[in-house]
C-alpha cells in the first residue's frame, strides 16, 4: 500500500515544513512496526520549494490469515485461496488506515509544538493513492470527498488489464486530491474514508469504533451529505453501532448549527417592535429561572447537561456558592468553544478547580454524572427521538440520581404567537418534537413517579392566559417541596407530586 503527501512552499514558509507538522525527519527513512506489517515513512524529494512524503504499508497477508483473520464463523480456519492470494498488500483499506493512525498519530490531532501557527493554518496539498478500492466508482469517491473542501477530486479507474481494454474496469481507482486544508483534517479525512470506500474493516469492529469515528470526523462528518452512508459502512454495517452513532451525529449536528448562530425562533427579537428598550431574549430570561431554581434549591454542585457553549456554566462560575460546575455535551466543538468562552487557560487555579468539561450521550449511563446536587437539560429533550427519552429518563433520573432536576422545553401552544413561525412548524429544524403545557406535565409526572421525585411547574416568559408561556419548566427533587410556591413573572408555580396528581 502507498501513500504520498505533497506540499509547495513560499520564501517565508519552506515546503519542508511538512517533516515537522509529519513529526519525521525528510533527512531519513524511518519504519514503524504495526498490528498488519511494517510502515515506512520517507520523503522521495524535499526541497523549500517542494517536499513529498511518502507512507508505504508492507503486509504478509499470510502472517495475517495465521493471526485469525482467515477463520471462518465456526471458528475453524477457512482454507480459501482468497485467504492468502488478495489486493492487501497493494490496494489502500483499513490497514493503511490503520498504520496512518499508529505513524501520524500526533498530526491527526493537529498538534506541534515546532510550528503552531503552521498547523493551524491550510496548507497546499497534493494527496495521491495509486490503488484504492472503491465501491462505488469513481462517482462515490468524488461524492464522498468533494464536499470536504478539496478544489479537485481526482479518481480515474483502473483497468482490469490495459492489454484488453474490453475486459472493463476494476473496482480500483487512482485517487488524487488536491487543496488548501489543514493537514490534520486532510489526514481525517483519508482516516475515515479509505475503509469506507473499500467497504471493509480487516479487524474486528468492536464499540469504541463508534468513539474514533466521532473523533476523526469531529467538524466535518455530522454535516456530510453522506454522512449516513459513512457511519454504517464506516461501522462493517453493525446496526447497533450504526444507531448509536447516527443518534450523536445528531446531537453533533445541532451543536454546530448553535456554534454558527443558529437561533430558535423562541431567542429572536422583532426588529419592528416599538418599545423603547429592547427585549429580553428568552434564552436569557430562561437562564435567570434556572439560577433562581438553583438558588430555591441550595445546590452546590450542578451539572449542566448539554452545555452548548457554556453561557449557563458561566453563569455559574461567577457565583461563589458553586463549588462545582460540569458541563457535558456530546460535541468536542461545542466543548472547544465553551473552553474558549470560559477562558479556562487563563483561569487561575482556585477557579479553574471548580469547573470541568466533559464529553457525554445523555442517553448511556455514566458515572461521572453521579454525585452532584443538581442536573439541568435546558432545552435538550425535545432534540431527541421520542423513543430515546426512556434511556435519557433512566441515565439522569434513575443512574445519576441528583437531589434536584430543572428541566425546560418549548411551550407548543406559544407558537402561534410567533408571527415569523409558520403554522404547523416546529422553532428550531432539530426539534424533534414539541409538547403542550398537558404533555409535558403527564411525561413530567410519570418521571417522578417512576423515580421518586417531586415536581413542580414554573412558566418562563410571559404567561398568556390563552396559551401559557414560551416555555415550560420542570424543577423535579427527591422531597416535595415543603416551602411556598415560588413566583415568576407574574404567574404562579404549582406543586404537586405524582402520587398526588394520581390520588386526586
Amino acid at each position: 500500500m502507498f501513500m504520498t503527501i505533497s506540499t509547495t512552499g513560499d520564501p517565508l514558509r519552506p515546503a519542508t515544513d511538512l517533516g515537522f507538522l509529519l513529526h519525521k525527519h525528510p533527512g531519513r527513512a524511518q519504519a514503524f512496526s504495526t498490528a498488519h506489517g511494517t510502515a515506512h515513512v520517507f520523503y522521495p524529494e524535499a526541497s523549500d520549494e517542494r517536499c513529498t512524503a511518502a507512507l508505504l504499508l508492507e503486509v504478509d497477508p499470510v502472517a495475517l490469515v495465521r493471526r485469525g483473520r482467515g477463520k471462518g464463523r465456526s471458528g475453524t480456519p477457512d482454507t480459501a485461496l482468497a485467504q492468502y492470494v488478495n489486493d492487501r498488500p497493494y490496494a489502500a483499506s483499513s490497514l493503511l488506515a490503520v498504520a496512518m493512525g499508529s505513524v501520524f498519530r500526533t498530526a491527526l490531532s493537529g498538534t506541534c509544538a515546532a510550528l503552531p501557527e503552521r498547523a493551524a493554518r491550510p496548507l497546499p496539498l497534493r494527496i495521491e493513492i495509486p490503488a484504492l478500492p472503491a465501491r462505488g466508482g469513481a462517482p462515490l469517491v468524488r461524492a464522498l470527498f468533494g464536499p470536504l473542501g478539496w478544489t479537485s477530486v481526482e479518481a480515474e479507474p483502473v483497468a482490469l488489464d490495459e492489454r484488453f481494454p474490453g475486459w472493463g474496469e476494476s473496482r480500483y481507482v487512482r485517487l488524487v486530491l488536491e487543496g488548501e486544508l489543514r493537514l490534520a483534517a486532510a489526514l481525517r479525512h483519508l482516516y475515515v474514508l479509505l475503509p469506507v470506500l473499500d467497504d471493509a474493516k480487516h479487524y474486528w469492529v468492536t464499540p469504541d469504533e463508534v468513539d474514533k469515528l466521532l473523533r476523526a470526523g469531529d467538524g466535518w462528518l455530522a454535516g456530510h451529505p453522506e454522512h449516513a452512508l459513512i457511519t454504517s459502512r464506516y461501522l462493517a454495517r453493525r446496526r447497533g453501532l450504526t444507531r448509536q452513532a447516527m443518534e450523536r451525529l445528531e446531537l453533533v449536528r445541532l451543536a454546530e448549527a448553535d456554534d454558527l448562530g443558529v437561533e430558535d425562533v423562541d431567542n429572536a427579537v422583532d426588529e419592528a417592535t416599538d418599545t423603547e428598550e429592547r427585549p429580553v431574549p428568552l434564552a436569557e430570561r430562561r437562564r435567570e429561572a434556572i439560577l433562581r431554581a438553583l438558588d430555591a434549591a441550595g445546590a452546590a454542585t450542578v451539572l449542566d447537561l448539554g452545555c452548548g457553549q457554556g453561557q449557563l456554566v458561566q453563569a455559574l462560575l461567577r457565583d461563589p456558592r458553586y463549588t462545582r460546575v460540569a458541563g457535558v455535551d456530546v460535541s468536542v466543538r461545542a466543548l472547544t468553544v465553551a473552553a474558549r468562552r470560559l477562558r479556562l487557560e487563563r483561569m487561575g487555579e482556585r477557579q479553574a478547580a471548580r469547573v470541568s468539561l466533559f464529553q457525554g450521550s445523555l442517553t448511556y449511563t455514566d458515572k461521572r454524572l453521579k454525585g452532584y446536587d443538581a442536573a439541568v437539560l435546558s432545552e435538550v429533550i425535545e432534540h431527541l427521538d421520542l423513543p430515546r427519552l426512556p434511556a435519557l429518563e433512566y441515565a439522569v433520573f434513575g443512574s445519576a440520581r441528583p437531589a434536584t432536576v430543572i428541566v425546560t422545553t418549548p411551550n407548543s401552544e406559544y407558537n402561534v404567537r410567533w408571527e415569523s413561525l409558520p403554522a404547523g412548524h416546529v422553532r428550531h429544524g432539530d426539534h424533534r418534537f414539541e409538547w403542550t403545557r398537558e404533555e409535558f406535565r403527564a411525561w413530567a409526572h410519570g418521571v417522578a413517579e417512576r423515580h421518586g421525585y417531586g415536581v413542580e411547574f414554573v412558566p418562563v416568559g410571559p404567561d398568556d392566559p390563552e396559551v401559557g408561556p414560551p416555555t415550560q419548566m420542570a424543577v423535579f427533587r427527591t422531597a416535595p417541596a415543603t416551602d411556598a410556591p415560588t413566583t415568576t413573572e407574574t404567574a404562579t408555580t404549582t406543586t404537586t407530586t405524582a402520587k398526588e396528581e394520581k390520588a386526586a
